[in-house]
C-alpha cells in the first residue's frame, strides 16, 4: 500500500518522521531511501533517527564510513545508516557485509539502495524522496 507524507519546509522535518515512525512495519526492517541527490535523505534519515531515540550528536552522513551504527536511546536497539553512493559492485556490498546486517533484525536504512537492488532483501520498505517546485519534499512509502 503505497502512503506519503509532505514535508512542506525543513521545519516540519521532525513531525514528518514522528509520521513516518507510526508508518513503519515492526516486520519490516530494511528501509530503502531514493531520491536525486541533494533531495534531503540524509538529511529525513538523521530527523528518523532522532524520533528513534538516537542522541543528535551520533548522526551524520555515513559518505566515506559507508555505514554508521547508531544505538537508540528508547530502544537500546542498533540502527544501521548506509551510504551505498561509493560502492562500485554488488561484490563491494557483499566485502563489506552488508547481508549479515539486513540478516540482523537490525534497523538498516540505505540511501542510493539501487546500487545493490539485485542483493536487497524481498520485503525491503521503498521509500522515495522527491523534491516539489516549490522545494517541498514529498516522501512516498511502498
Amino acid at each position: 500500500m503505497k502512503q506519503t507524507i509532505e514535508i512542506p519546509n525543513l521545519e516540519s522535518i521532525d513531525a514528518a518522521a514522528d509520521e513516518f515512525v507510526k508508518l513503519m512495519d515492526p516486520e519490516k526492517t530494511v528501509y530503502a531511501f531514493n531520491g536525486d541527490m541533494g533531495a534531503g535523505k540524509t538529511t529525513f534519515i538523521n530527523a528518523l533517527c532522532r524520533r528513534l531515540g538516537v542522541e543528535d550528536d551520533q548522526t551524520g552522513s555515513p559518505t566515506f564510513a559507508i555505514i554508521n551504527e547508531y544505538r537508540s536511546d528508547t530502544t537500546a536497539e542498533l540502527i544501521y545508516h548506509f551510504d551505498l553512493y561509493r560502492i562500485e559492485s554488488t561484490e563491494e556490498a557483499f566485502d563489506i557485509g552488508v547481508e549479515d546486517y539486513f540478516d540482523s533484525g537490525c534497523l538498516c536504512l540505505l540511501e542510493w539502495p539501487e546500487k545493490i537492488e539485485e542483493i536487497l532483501p524481498d520485503d525491503t520498505v521503498n521509500v522515495t524522496i522527491k523534491v516539489n517546485p516549490d522545494e517541498s519534499r514529498t516522501i512516498t512509502i511502498e
